[in-house]
């Protein structure tokens, strides 16, 4: 469903990687390896389009996604190592924005019902510079849980989490996987996902 062809990317002068091919299909896990500078994050961003490749070829259900523009983003949520919150808004004000500016149609209920399940019940209404950095990024991966993506691009996603926010993130994602969906994400962290073996792709 996910389909990369002889994809090469650079930084300035730098070449990060070259002909890089591989695919992803319903139900698979990719986890991206490399060591720092490898070019782990540019790749996961070039999927989702924010960066262009300097040659080389992204295909989703096999359209090319340079041509499906927001056709693709909608099928997919991208979330950084950086949470992107504003910090005098709410966990519920700040997704109901991000919601609103990826165009995925949802409502207060269904938003509370996510932090809930992110462990942040009461919290709700806090802006956000009163939570710690772990509640911080549980009120981000939320926003998994109200996109409907097939397709979730997954950058240090456990970064800040605790022991249980590790293994809600793991049940999550197995969930995802089952419900027909697919993930690629990089992580200095275990991830173990139950009865899903983890496919590799390694950057030098």
């Amino acid at each position: 469903m996910l389909d990369i062809s002889n994809l090469t990317c650079s930084r300035g002068d730098h070449l990060l990687f070259s002909d890089l091919s591989f695919s992803l299909s319903i139900g698979e896990l990719l986890q991206v390896q490399g060591v720092n500078g490898s070019g782990k994050t540019s790749l996961l961003r070039t999927l989702c389009g924010l960066m262009t490749p300097t040659a080389g070829e992204i295909r989703w259900r096999g359209q090319s996604t340079s041509e499906m523009g927001d056709e693709f983003h909608a099928e997919m949520i991208y979330v950084g190592h950086l949470n992107g919150l504003k910090d005098e808004l709410s966990a519920l004000e700040n997704l109901r924005i991000s919601a609103g500016l990826a165009g995925h149609k949802t409502d207060d209920k269904q938003i509370t019902v996510a932090l809930h399940r992110m462990g942040l019940r009461g919290r709700e209404a806090l802006p956000i510079k009163f939570l710690s950095e772990g509640q911080r990024r549980r009120v981000t991966l939320a926003r998994l849980l109200l996109s409907g993506a097939p397709l979730w691009v997954l950058d240090e996603p456990l970064t800040a989490l605790d022991v249980t926010a590790v293994e809600l993130m793991q049940e999550l994602i197995g969930e995802h996987l089952v419900n027909d969906g697919m993930a690629v994400y990089t992580t200095h962290q275990p991830l173990q996902v139950a009865g899903v073996t983890t496919r590799c792709l390694a950057l030098s």
